[in-house]
């Protein structure tokens, strides 16, 4: 399906399509405003991701004013985003009798790699701990802190040694950002 760029979310330069709204099979699941992304700001995504628009605007936002910039003087700059998971009707971390996700509300996206305009893949496993790519694996990670309710990556724990997790979870408390 060829996906046509347009007013997803209200912005042109957010390329996918507007879906209905839905309910997924365990209470609590499902999104009231989806949209069905495979590029954001000119940065392709590795497979359509399923998530609401508050989500998808929050994730151009962070590109935009993070990631562009932290990887412009690699690799020739950013080209796209290697995904492990949006949505997803789950508990935290598949753990069973765990609380509901922020997947399973469409509030979720999670990134494992970065690829660069050379053909340069930086994964989170190993870009996090590499003396080359550290300083802008950090960065990309802290500038998501604030933006996003949720930050989470390779110190948070074991479930997230391989990703960074972000989500625009609705809390009242301050971003949990580790």
């Amino acid at each position: 399906m060829m996906l046509e760029r347009g007013a997803v979310c209200g912005d042109w330069t957010i390329v996918g399509e507007t879906r209905k709204p839905f309910a997924g099979k365990y209470r609590g699941c499902g999104i009231t405003e989806p949209v069905r992304i495979s590029r954001v700001s000119e940065i392709f995504l590795s497979q359509l991701a399923l998530m609401d628009s508050r989500t998808a605007i929050t994730l151009k936002t962070w590109l935009e004013n993070t990631a562009k910039p932290a990887f412009a003087d690699h690799g020739g700059g950013l080209k796209g985003l290697r995904l492990s998971g949006h949505y997803a009707c789950k508990t935290q971390n598949s753990q069973p009798g765990g609380r509901l996700s922020e997947h399973a509300r469409g509030r979720a996206i999670d990134v494992s790699s970065f690829i660069l305009k050379d053909g340069t893949v930086i994964t989170v496993r190993d870009g996090w701990e590499d003396k080359e790519t550290t300083g802008v694996m950090r960065e990309v990670h802290s500038g998501a802190c604030g933006l996003f309710a949720t930050v989470l990556g390779p110190d948070a724990d074991r479930y997230h040694k391989g990703h960074f997790h972000f989500d625009t979870a609705r809390r009242a408390s301050k971003p949990n950002c580790r």
